[in-house]
């Protein structure tokens, strides 16, 4: 037998398991690293954040990436370089944080990576027939494995795409075996790049569970701020907060046919991008408003189509709580349309769950993995959108 395989098999058979969990997202800010302890599986799953930090990267990084980032049309050698690339980048960012945090890299059980997404094709926005869903992760899983010593599962969207996902977005499994409460209905909102939300049933029933993506969060209001005034996000909203909301912008902005499509459905940058919001200034005859007013726009245009999301899975005679997360969880004028949009709906952050919400995406990476290795029995049914699988690839060091 390989060893490997037998090493698999005893963390398999561990009372408690030790797995970093990794994200980056299609902001390109850095790499979240979370230091997890797990025991249990399922719905007994029991976890421990031990460390978090996000390992900035460097603008010469995001630059390389950016040359590939949701582009149609890129070169293949940079898209092949960067594939190992961002996989080395990544193992000896874990490494820095290991020995930061004062632990030995033989004391970790399993690094679960997302990678990095350079582009994501869902049927419903490619319009190919003959062809199916489709996302790429780039950060190869071997590179981390052999560069750390430890065992990596990675590339986790791919069975979700074979079991009839789009890829996206998988934090509901890892939602709904932390976060569920029994009788009380919750909505966990995540404020990345895009916007997407779980809902979690007060009934505990997994096969109630639902997630979509709403459109854009940060990815727009992020875009702009580079463009407008070399920031890579808009801190506390303040450059949201000095402008004015342009009405006949916002609505041309949200005749996106992907608003009118179906729940549960997926998007990215490769939809709501720079281009799509020239666009809908031409047609609106909006190009000449300030930066400030545009900025103001989008954020509120972020803010509504989440709002809007919301309110066609929830029951008037439910009541709900919302958890928020993602770097939107952050800015208080994006919050606060939402807060006066859904007025009844009580809207906290997921740091009032005990898990910082700047971790949360790292954390329920760290769950996927160690259902895969240790459980994989939860029942998800056989809606659209839910599969029931374990998902991720799993690397050797040797």
């Amino acid at each position: 037998m390989n060893k490997y395989i037998k090493e698999l098999g005893e963390i398999a058979g561990k009372q408690t398991r030790t797995i970093v969990g990794l994200m980056s997202g299609t902001s390109l800010d850095g790499l979240d690293v979370a230091l997890c302890h797990i025991t249990g599986s399922g719905m007994a799953t029991q976890l421990e954040l031990k460390e978090f930090t996000t390992v900035p990267y460097t603008d010469a990084f995001r630059n390389e990436v950016r040359k590939i980032f949701a582009k149609p049309e890129i070169s293949f050698q940079q898209l092949c370089l960067l594939n190992p690339h961002i996989g080395k980048v990544h193992a000896q960012m874990i490494l820095d944080c290991l020995a930061s945090w004062n632990v030995a890299p033989a004391e970790v059980d399993l690094v679960a990576s997302h990678g990095q997404t350079v582009f994501h094709a869902p049927q419903k926005q490619h319009n190919l027939t003959n062809y199916p869903n489709a996302t790429l992760q780039i950060g190869d899983g071997d590179h981390i494995a052999v560069k750390t010593g430890i065992i990596t599962l990675s590339d986790f969207r791919q069975k979700h795409i074979a079991a009839g996902g789009e890829g996206a977005p998988l934090a509901v499994y890892g939602d709904y075996l932390l976060f569920s409460k029994k009788d009380e209905n919750r909505i966990l909102l995540n404020m990345g790049g895009i916007a997407n939300f779980t809902y979690l049933p007060g009934t505990l029933d997994a096969t109630e569970v639902f997630t979509t993506d709403t459109g854009p969060g940060n990815t727009l209001i992020d875009a702009f701020s580079r463009r407008f005034f070399e920031k890579s996000y808009d801190e506390n909203g303040a450059i949201a907060a000095s402008g004015h909301v342009n009405e006949d912008l916002l609505r041309f902005l949200k005749r996106n046919p992907f608003f009118e499509a179906p729940f549960p459905k997926t998007t990215g940058p490769e939809v709501f991008n720079l281009d799509f919001v020239r666009n809908a200034q031409q047609r609106s005859g909006t190009t000449s408003m300030t930066p400030e007013d545009l900025m103001a726009t989008l954020t509120r245009f972020s803010a509504d189509t989440i709002v809007d999301a919301i309110r066609k899975v929830i029951r008037p005679e439910e009541s709900y709580v919302m958890y928020a997360s993602g770097g939107g969880a952050h800015n208080p004028v994006l919050m606060r349309h939402i807060r006066e949009q859904l007025p009844d709906l009580p809207l906290y952050l997921t740091d009032e769950l005990r898990i910082a919400g700047d971790a949360k995406e790292a954390v329920l990476f760290a769950v996927l993995a160690n259902e895969t290795v240790a459980g994989g029995n939860t029942d998800f049914g056989t809606r659209e959108g839910v599969p029931s699988v374990t998902m991720g690839k799993i690397s050797f060091p040797g």
